[in-house]
């Protein structure tokens, strides 16, 4: 894999889709300049949001060339690096753009990796055929401190071989995003793929196993109920309950509530094995973890900290940390995979189709037919 720091040492890198997730990537990798890094171009069809890009750019010091269409970026040949923070829908046509370009550029691709588990197969397809290229999905949540602490205490055995793992994200409802397109899921792919396949990736993690079959109820109950846009209601639900399960009998559960401000935490995730349990807690960054034998009093509780992390943004710190990872992957010249590879990133997709798809039925949705498409 060719080296892609240039004579002075950096890696330059491009974003494609500066709205609010793609301009919080630019920070974060200003906070990362003494690793050697940039950002030198962007492109985004939004003028508004390229000026807001610019003019953050220019409080760093940095100077963007900016591009309206993501083609452009590339043709330009100023990047080794190239970040892909656009719309949902938008992701599969960019990343073949970018695979199929003559200069290699590797890739940190925001999740969802696409809206289809078609499109991510394509994807995946392609990327094996560039093996001078890197492609991580940003699946970050696992980066978060109490998150990473817990996978930690799992995989040192402290709760034994895990049976259940269940993620409740009670929270605020979607934010307004340009042109609204976060409203309807032939953009996202759903809720339960734009936002929760981030859980769905931390369940198989916990788990160590692989998803067979998911059962799902779901509604839109409270949120976006009086929005109209073009003529349209938004059709993306705003709470389901969500049931896993994997190929080493372990089971996951997904409790998910986009009407719940009043929470103390946004994320609590609890991991129970044959000897015992782990906890975390975010954003209070709290880490629980106890065994049977010793019970309730035998519970210990830690805070769980990162102290490599320079800026907390969005994510609690999970955004910089992921770059860090990615970053490493890239100077390390093909001896490193990427912390979260597309196979993770089409897996994670793929639980959320099948739980959006069994909330359509009212039954279970094997991974399998949704792997082979075969639902109508």
């Amino acid at each position: 894999m060719a080296s892609v720091e240039n004579d002075d040492g950096t890696v330059k890198y491009g974003i494609v889709g500066v709205g609010m997730m793609g301009r919080e990537h630019l920070i974060n990798l200003y906070h990362l300049r003494s690793q050697n890094v940039g950002v030198v171009a962007i492109a985004d069809p939004h003028v508004p949001s390229q000026q807001l890009a610019v003019e953050l750019a220019q409080s760093f010091g940095w100077h963007l060339e900016v591009f309206s269409g993501h083609r452009e970026l590339l043709d330009s040949g100023l990047c080794d690096v190239v970040v892909v923070s656009s719309p949902n829908m938008t992701h599969y046509r960019i990343l073949m753009d970018i695979i199929s370009h003559p200069k290699p550029h590797h890739v940190l691709v925001e999740k969802p990796l696409c809206t289809t588990v078609a499109d991510c197969k394509k994807v995946v397809d392609a990327a094996r055929r560039r093996t001078d290229m890197l492609v991580q999905v940003g699946l970050e949540y696992r980066y978060m401190p109490p998150v990473a602490k817990l996978i930690e205490v799992v995989r040192g055995g402290a709760v034994g071989q895990v049976k259940m793992v269940a993620i409740r994200e009670h929270r605020f409802p979607f934010l307004v995003k340009v042109d609204n397109w976060n409203r309807f899921n032939a953009n996202t792919g759903g809720t339960l793929v734009e936002k929760c396949c981030h859980f769905f990736d931390l369940m198989k993690l916990f788990a160590g196993a692989n998803p067979v079959r998911v059962m799902a109820s779901g509604a839109i109950d409270v949120n976006h109920k009086d929005e109209v846009y073009d003529g349209k209601v938004p059709d993306i639900i705003d709470n389901a309950y969500v049931i896993v399960e994997f190929d080493n009998g372990s089971r996951g559960m997904l409790d998910l509530c986009m009407f719940a401000e009043g929470s103390k935490n946004e994320q609590e995730i609890s991991v129970v094995g044959d000897i015992g349990k782990g906890e975390a807690f975010v954003p209070e960054s709290l880490v629980r973890f106890g065994t049977r034998v010793a019970g309730r009093d035998g519970v210990q509780t830690l805070k769980a900290e990162d102290r490599r992390i320079k800026y907390d943004g969005l994510h609690h710190g999970s955004s910089y940390l992921e770059h860090l990872t990615f970053l490493s992957a890239v100077r390390a010249k093909g001896e490193k995979a990427p912390a979260v590879d597309l196979q993770d990133g089409l897996i994670s997709v793929a639980i959320g189709v099948a739980a959006q798809l069994s909330i359509e039925k009212g039954q279970f949705v094997t991974i399998q037919e949704v792997m082979d498409e075969h639902y109508g």
